[in-house]
């Protein structure tokens, strides 16, 4: 019998299909081993020796697989055909090893496939190989880089700029290239130009526009009629008309189509077409392959198989017809840096199977509709245009207009397929029919006009655009670019907004911080370099180790320079290097500040970046005395500040007691004078200084609300915003709210049904059941992440750290936790628990030992 190990349920499943009953397919889940996150896991000292683990669910299946073994004389390693995929078998084969379940006698082979079919299956069944040992040297060499560079340089960040998560290779340098297009966008000066365009009439009664393309002999540019006088001298020009034809050019334009997908332009493509993430697009993908569907989704190559093509062409003469059907095959080649070009482009494994014909989810039929018109797309013939140029001059010849249209004479692929295009892209796709003209030939004038432009600022980065900025680069893999995305939206280093990236004040201070002090790990050049040399690894020609050494060296040198490293020279670099965002030098109607630092509450302090527990924010240098602080970033306007002792609102409409709009360490909040305790409550997130009401905060003011008695017992429940959000609450059961509104108008069935699912959710643990376990602690001992009554914490033994507002159960590192519980254990919130803890440990043995002696 021959065991076959793939890495998920899926792919096992469609793979049984297709293996008799000589065969059992198991799967790995992924891999089996990772890198403890905790110092030691790489040890540089000891020739970069890497300690894997393997958690408990993993341990499992190893003990299945291994088990399986017992009754196969053959192991097929069928993991995916990359990188990763040759790891996780290089893993498998490690972890059966360190358990002596590989037995000398059982035969180990390594079978890929780029596609999960029948014939490609039993294919690859009959060509084993033995593992690609450089690859494995790639994979380790990539692992221990991102380990080194991530677990050495974040704790830096941690120390020197609270409120900071983490930083990474490829991260930390995607990062810099959204924050320095909102640089760019936030120090563009807008430039004003004009454009002169006529209307005239050809004389078989044609109307069509021209613009005014040269005066006076002498070709316009973009800025050549750069205020409203010149635009006037050449309208005046143009207006004496009389324009006859000096010259009519029109020539056939071909446009081919684009290849089938790589990773990184079906991530792009989804995004434009769909809507979709890069996460989202690679997990429809993912399940493409799995059904067998696609071939493997994680690629560089722009080449089909000739079966393939072959297919493509034989669909294309059967649906469209020869005239579709170019005279030879299309093959492509890339331009993308660092090109891997040893697999298939994406593209169907039978294009007879088409996109109306599939049954798959909204997901997956969306996206293997994509794949499958740009497959088939990439095989048809060019589209053909005309495009023509019409000359004319004025009758005293000073001012030449030109008219240019293009029309589509054949649509060739894009009767299936036309390639999307990001904001910022030139676009001459619009077609525009001219009137058929001859030199010679006369047109009259109707009218004329002058426009006024303005330059716009850059497009902020989209994530298709990020990835193809990436891919431009040579920074990163295309496999790696998804989770580097969701990287830095779970970090909040940045948000999407209408499909843009904008970078997040944390994400702008740690970006400032590194390119200050670590600057040469957040270049680009650098980055793609370290990518070319592990690609050289990989073909064998530079060892892992060697490499690992050269770039050691450097890195904890930088890393040791930053010991001394003082808080207030962190501070000053920030202050100068963030200085155009932090303390702009014009509000938002261009008016000039004079003096942008200065202190607006005592007019004399220089205000200036500080940091504390919970972040970064702006500050008087002479506090204590002056106590004016506002949030990191500004727009220029004073309207979002907050005096420390409140701003006054008006007066409640009911009460007659004056409400203040005031700030504290969660920021701001309205506060009610009423009796001796003040009502207070938090802004939410749609709430801002600058655009809160007195109506508005009376309602913020009027929570907790009552939605209605529960049907059990009568008993009110509440709806309400606390710290980590809006939520429903029945005695001490409390159910999150996704959005804020809900809190004003949930109604009573809704909150039932949330309060109760989260019951019985409660009520299947027994007791608290940890969200996730993070690793041991330093002490020893595991660290555990779990849901309160008052937000997540983090927990080790008998110590729990609740975990900061901006810090999520899913993002917390261990690194991170650890921090936390030594920071509540130094507090000695603990300190008793600890000391009675060994004490009853002790008693507890000696008072089972009776009933032990009856039994």
């Amino acid at each position: 019998m021959k065991l076959v190990v793939v890495e998920s349920p899926a792919k096992a499943k469609t793979i049984n299909k297709y293996l008799g009953k000589d065969y059992k397919v198991l799967a790995s889940y992924g891999h089996i081993r990772d890198l403890p996150s905790k110092n030691g896991s790489v040890d540089p000292d000891n020739d970069f020796e890497m300690v894997w683990e393997a958690d408990s669910k993993s341990s499992k299946r190893i003990s299945d697989i291994a088990n399986a073994l017992k009754e196969a004389d053959t192991l097929v390693l069928a993991t995916d055909p990359d990188r990763e995929g040759e790891a996780i078998s290089w893993h498998l084969i490690e972890a059966l090893k360190k358990r002596r379940a590989l037995k000398k006698d059982v035969a180990v082979e390594r079978v890929v496939f780029n596609a999960i079919t029948k014939s490609a299956v039993t294919k690859a069944m009959e060509q084993p190989r033995q593992i690609d040992a450089e690859l494995v040297d790639a994979y380790l060499a990539r692992r221990a880089l991102d380990y080194l560079v991530g677990f050495n340089l974040s704790p830096v960040l941690w120390r020197k700029l609270p409120g900071s998560r983490s930083a990474g290779r490829v991260q930390s340098v995607a990062l810099r290239i959204v924050c320095d297009r909102e640089n760019e966008i936030e120090m563009f000066k807008p430039q004003e130009y004009w454009s002169v365009a006529a209307d005239l009439r050809a004389p078989d009664g044609t109307d069509f526009q021209a613009r005014l393309h040269a005066l006076d002999g002498k070709t316009l540019k973009k800025f050549t009629l750069g205020d409203k006088g010149e635009a006037d001298k050449a309208l005046e020009a143009v207006r004496v008309g009389g324009y006859s034809v000096s010259s009519v050019e029109a020539k056939p334009v071909k446009r081919n189509p684009a290849p089938p997908f790589i990773t990184s332009t079906l991530q792009q493509e989804a995004s434009r077409k769909l809507g979709f993430t890069a996460k989202r697009t690679m997990q429809a993908a993912q399940k493409l392959y799995e059904e067998g569907r696609i071939t493997y989704m994680r690629t560089d190559g722009v080449n089909m198989a000739e079966e393939a093509y072959v297919a493509a062409r034989s669909m294309i003469q059967s649906n469209y017809g020869a005239r579709y059907l170019p005279e030879k095959t299309r093959y492509y080649s890339s331009k993308a840096k660092n090109a891997q070009e040893a697999h298939e482009a994406i593209r169907p494994t039978d294009f007879d199977l088409r996109p109306e014909q599939y049954n798959g989810d909204d997901d997956l039929r969306k996206l293997y509709t994509l794949v499958w018109r740009r497959a088939v797309a990439s095989q048809m013939e060019a589209a053909i245009f005309e495009r023509t140029t019409i000359d004319m001059l004025s009758k005293d010849k000073r001012a030449q207009l030109r008219a240019s249209g293009q029309v589509l004479v054949f649509d060739g692929f894009i009767k299936l397929y036309t390639e999307g295009h990001d904001a910022g892209d030139d676009d001459d796709d619009s077609e525009n029919r001219l009137p058929k003209m001859s030199e010679g030939e006369h047109a009259d004038l109707l009218k004329a006009d002058a426009t006024q432009h303005f330059t716009t600022p850059p497009p902020r980065y989209t994530e298709a655009s990020l990835v193809k900025r990436l891919e431009e680069l040579g920074i990163g893999r295309p496999s790696t670019y998804a989770s580097t995305l969701s990287t830095l939206e779970d970090r909040g280093y940045v948000r999407l907004e209408n499909k843009a990236l904008i970078p997040e004040d944390k994400g702008r201070l740690v970006t400032a911080f590194l390119e200050n002090f670590f600057q040469r790990y957040v270049e680009y050049d650098f980055t793609a370099g370290l990518e070319e040399k592990l690609d050289i690894i990989s073909d064998g020609k530079l060892d892992w180790k060697a490499f690992l050494h050269e770039f050691w060296k450097q890195f904890a040198d930088d890393i040791g320079q930053t010991k001394d490293l003082r808080v207030s020279e962190v501070l000053d670099a920030l202050n100068e290097a963030l200085a155009a965002h932090v303390f702009p030098d014009h509000d938002a109607e261009g008016n000039v500040i004079e003096q942008p630092r200065l202190c607006p509450l005592c007019k004399e302090g220089e205000l200036s970046i500080k940091v504390g527990r919970f972040g970064a924010f702006v500050g008087c240098s002479r506090h204590p005395d002056c106590k004016y602080t506002r949030q990191f970033s500004s727009d220029g306007e004073e309207a979002g500040f907050i005096d420390p002792d409140g701003n006054e609102l008006g007066v409640h409409p009911e009460t007659g007691e004056t409400i203040w709009l005031k700030t504290g360490r969660f920021g701001p909040y309205v506060e009610m004078a009423n009796g001796e305790k003040p009502k207070r409550s938090s802004l939410t997130k749609n709430d801002t200084p600058q655009t809160l009401t007195l109506e508005r905060a009376v309602e913020l003011l009027s929570l907790p609300r009552e939605v209605g008695p529960h049907p059990e017992d009568g008993e009110m429940i509440y709806a309400n915003f606390g710290r980590f959000g809006p939520y429903v609450q029945h005695h001490k059961t409390y159910a999150n709210l996704k959005d804020p509104a809900d809190v004003f108008n949930i109604g009573l069935n809704r909150a039932v049904a949330l309060i109760e699912d989260k019951k019985a959710r409660g009520s299947k643990r027994g007791g608290a059941t940890p969200l996730k376990t993070l690793g041991d602690h330093p002490d020893g001992g595991a660290i555990e992440v779990y849901e309160g009554r008052y937000g997540p914490y983090v927990k080790h033994e008998k110590t729990n750290a609740t975990l900061p507002k901006d810090m999520t159960p899913d993002a917390v590192t261990l690194e991170q936790a650890i921090e936390l519980i030594n920071a509540k254990a130094a507090k000695g919130g603990n300190k008793k628990a600890t000391a009675k803890k060994p004490a009853a440990k002790k008693k507890a043995p000696a008072k089972k030992k009776a009933p032990a002696k009856k039994t």
